[in-house]
């Protein structure tokens, strides 16, 4: 009768697939999505590792103030000879204990530790900052698969409108009521809207894979999420933008970056004071094991710099310029930090701002849809006008849904722009 008929098997199998997918598919919430990433995403596991680094360079650095004790232990033998005398063989046997211990270097090795410190809070800003991009991420991936989610059934609505349509249609032209233009219109509009469940399918896939890849997961398994397009996170007064700044991990990086730098110039300037050291040592030495000669040495060591070259001016030069480059980065990073803000807020609000407009363009559209469809079934408007009409219906249920997931996106640009990390909810 009419060659949607042969659509019908295939797009029959193809929802019952569908069906069987989704009745084996594991569903996620929100939460469930964070918990997995906090524990498995790979730059959050670099991240932390990072800072167990820093911790232990601190530890490094930091051992320089405590004595370094060795002990030795040592046997030997040695034989001569004295020609026609013969040869002789002696014997030599020691054990013992030394250390040394810093007692001052110009204040170096403190300004070290400090700055060792200060390189541990970059770090640990550093993996706060790793977490609030992760979320970013994460959310993203979460609302591509909410919207990949309800595309498919708007695209099953749009399908069930064509087909309806193309029903219509086809008994006016059968009836000698409308041309056949019309006819290869509605047959053409149906297959478009099989194509896209098609697409709506196909984005599906790759959505899940999107989000099992930022939940840290190895391998692609069926999911679907469990949410809604509700926006929580809105803020209908302007906020104090330079106030959230000075919170940012990105900004707090650079602060401790910064800090750590100022320890480095005052490291510098040590290099030019002497350094003293103490020594202490006791060993017991002999012929025979066990040795019985005791010996014990206690004293100090003074090394005082006297020319290097410019070794150290030059030290002093590279800590100093390193620290104003970090003053500026501070500068410009807060900077940045700001507009972003007062950016995402503004595109928040426009985005639940549209989201109320394009409700109220959808509810009219549907309404025009269905006072056009009667009409156009009693002949009281064209078949141009009334396609027009079913066109723009299909363009609102899909516009939408676009910008309701859009809102999610600028609030989840709105939440990283603040810093916050997947802890946030």
């Amino acid at each position: 009768m009419y060659k949607n008929r042969k659509i019908y098997p295939v797009l029959v199998f193809f929802l019952s697939f569908l069906f069987n997918q989704a009745q084996a598919a594991e569903v996620l919430t929100w939460q469930d999505c964070i918990k997995e990433a906090a524990k498995n995403h790979p730059d959050l596991i670099a991240a932390q590792a990072k800072v167990k680094q820093s911790e232990a360079a601190k530890g490094i650095t930091a051992s320089t103030l405590f004595p370094q004790i060795n002990s030795n232990l040592g046997a030997s033998t040695a034989k001569t000879s004295s020609g026609t005398a013969g040869s002789s063989t002696a014997d030599s046997y020691s054990y013992g204990v030394s250390g040394t211990q810093l007692v001052f270097d110009g204040l170096k090795t403190i300004n070290n530790v400090n700055a060792a410190s200060e390189n541990i809070k970059a770090a640990k800003e550093t993996f706060k900052f790793t977490s609030a991009t992760v979320r970013q991420r994460l959310r993203s991936a979460f609302i591509s698969l909410l919207r990949a989610q309800e595309l498919l059934n708007i695209t099953q609505q749009i399908y069930d409108i064509r087909r309806g349509n193309l029903e219509l249609i086809t008994l006016r032209y059968e009836s000698g009521l409308e041309h056949k233009g019309a006819l290869l219109t509605a047959e053409a509009d149906l297959a478009d809207a099989v194509y896209g469940i098609d697409q709506a399918r196909r984005n599906l896939e790759v959505s899940q894979r999107d989000l099992v890849k930022e939940m840290g997961r190895a391998a692609l398994t069926p999911i679907q999420v469990n949410g809604d397009f509700q926006v929580n996170d809105t803020v209908k007064e302007k906020p104090d933008f330079v106030a959230l700044a000075k919170s940012n991990p990105s900004l707090q990086q650079l602060i401790a970056q910064k800090n750590a730098a100022e320890f480095g110039v005052k490291s510098a300037y040590a290099n030019f004071f002497p350094t003293l050291s103490g020594q202490a040592g006791a060993n017991k030495n002999g012929a025979d094991w066990s040795p019985k000669g005791n010996q014990w040495n206690l004293g100090l060591s003074l090394s005082v710099p006297v020319f290097e070259g410019g070794l150290r001016f030059a030290q002093v030069s590279q800590a100093k310029a390193l620290l104003n480059q970090l003053y500026a980065n501070e500068r410009s990073t807060r900077d940045g930090i700001i507009l972003t803000l007062e950016e995402t807020w503004a595109a928040l609000e426009d985005a639940i701002e549209n989201v109320g407009v394009q409700r109220k363009s959808l509810i009219a559209t549907e309404e025009r849809s269905r006072i056009a469809q009667a009409q156009y079934s009693i002949g009281f408007i064209t078949f141009d006008n009334w396609t027009i009409i079913e066109d723009n219906l299909v363009t609102a249920k899909r516009s939408f849904l676009d910008v309701q997931a859009n809102a999610l996106l600028a609030e989840a640009n709105w939440i990283q722009a603040k810093g916050e990390t997947l802890e946030y909810e």
